[in-house]
């Protein structure tokens, strides 16, 4: 019984998830809109949250250092995607160079704010609130308050099509299914090895039973997500983006030394310069880093929306930081994981969806959105008091 309450508890997230999905979709059906896990809405919750993943696997960074945000990444992807925009657009400019340009200003704009807060140590939450303020307006300036569009395809091409698109639908079905089916073995074989590494080195592992029935489960949701787009338009292009972010910043979070810093930052900035970690330069990185994502997720947005425009990144940064504390992230810093974040996105775009939908108004949206953020950060300051009092 007690190991059927650790499960539960490890993956509590993950089963809320699902039970809010079973939740929409039973009022979904039972209104008579469709239904949640229709080809056209899988695709769109990929296409639809591609920037809020890569945006909250950076902010997750930033707080991991000690439960420090950035505001100005809303602004950030506006700024960035004007001048990328601007500059393809209305310059002419080869679509390669202007990406080129796109992710060194987005790390411009990062390391300046990264060099305020971990060298002059002034907080985050001022210098990030100054810039969401200032690169808004710049983003205005080079746009002059009008929409820059359209992007050409050959852009768009990299950000935001389909593969094994077209009209033929049996061959595009079978590209996505092939794509699953290696998506498949490559999990399999990483967990496997995952495990047998453990065991060798005599590390705890979970019950082979348990261990088959969870990927069993993750195994045909994947194909059911990978036949969806072969009913749909393709797999999005953006999801192999999506992938890599995911797949290197979990690589960076949890098997490397530089990754681990991030977590003995937030869990005592004192004690981890004393053994020796450059905590300044850990801080600078961090905030560096998400100006780069930002300028990342600027190509995808400047892909789906085919302009760039004033309000582009209107609370985006909220959107990023919900998917992180949702996620499991920690308000006070030193707690997350990319996959927890991951999953926290997953909710938000669950959530945006489902209630879209079922017409729920957009001032109702925000307020339940506002809960469950509030919902999230409560239960994790909560369980941090009951660990201390135990």
């Amino acid at each position: 019984m007690s190991k059927t309450l650790e499960i539960i508890k490890k993956n509590a997230m993950l089963l809320v998830l699902v039970l809010v999905m079973l939740i929409f979709q039973t009022l979904i059906v039972y209104n008579n809109k469709g239904s949640l896990f229709a080809p056209r809405n899988i695709t769109n919750l990929i296409a639809q949250n591609g920037y809020v993943i890569i945006l909250a696997t950076g902010m997750l960074l930033c707080i991991l250092t000690g439960g420090n945000i950035d505001l100005s990444v809303g602004s950030q992807v506006c700024l960035i995607a004007a001048i990328g925009a601007t500059l393809i657009v209305k310059m002419g400019v080869n679509i390669y160079l202007g990406i080129l340009v796109c992710l060194v200003s987005g790390i411009a704009l990062g390391a300046w704010q990264a060099f305020w807060i971990a060298y002059m140590r002034i907080p985050p939450f001022i210098v990030t609130l100054a810039g969401m303020l200032a690169y808004r307006g710049l983003a205005r300036v080079i746009l002059k308050g009008l929409t820059v569009s359209p992007i050409p395809a050959g852009f768009t091409r990299y950000f935001g099509s389909f593969l094994g698109g077209g009209n033929d639908l049996p061959a595009k079905l079978r590209f996505s299914l092939i794509m699953g089916a290696v998506v498949v073995a490559v999990l399999i074989a990483f967990v496997v090895h995952s495990r047998i590494v453990k065991a060798r080195k005599k590390y705890q592992v979970e019950s082979a039973l348990w261990m088959c029935a969870k990927y069993a489960v993750t195994c045909a949701v994947v194909m059911f997500v990978f036949y969806s787009f072969g009913k749909d338009r393709g797999v999005p292009v953006v999801l192999i983006l999506i992938s890599i972010v995911v797949l290197a910043y979990y690589y960076y979070t949890s098997k490397t030394v530089p990754g681990r810093y991030l977590y003995a930052l937030g869990g005592n900035e004192k004690a981890a310069r004393l053994s020796g970690v450059d905590t300044n330069g850990v801080m600078f990185f961090a905030y560096t880093n998400m100006g780069f994502l930002a300028s990342i997720a600027a190509l995808v947005c400047l892909a789906r929306f085919n302009s760039s425009f004033p309000d582009l990144g209107r609370s985006y940064e909220m959107d990023a930081i919900g998917s992180c504390f949702i996620g499991g992230a920690s308000a006070y810093g030193g707690v997350g994981t990319v996959g927890g974040t991951l999953i926290g996105t997953i909710f938000m775009g669950v959530l945006n969806n489902g209630m879209s939908i079922l017409g729920v108004d957009q001032n109702w949206q925000e307020v339940i959105k506002g809960s469950v953020l509030l919902a999230a950060v409560i239960w994790d300051i909560l369980s941090k008091k009951r660990k201390t009092a135990a």
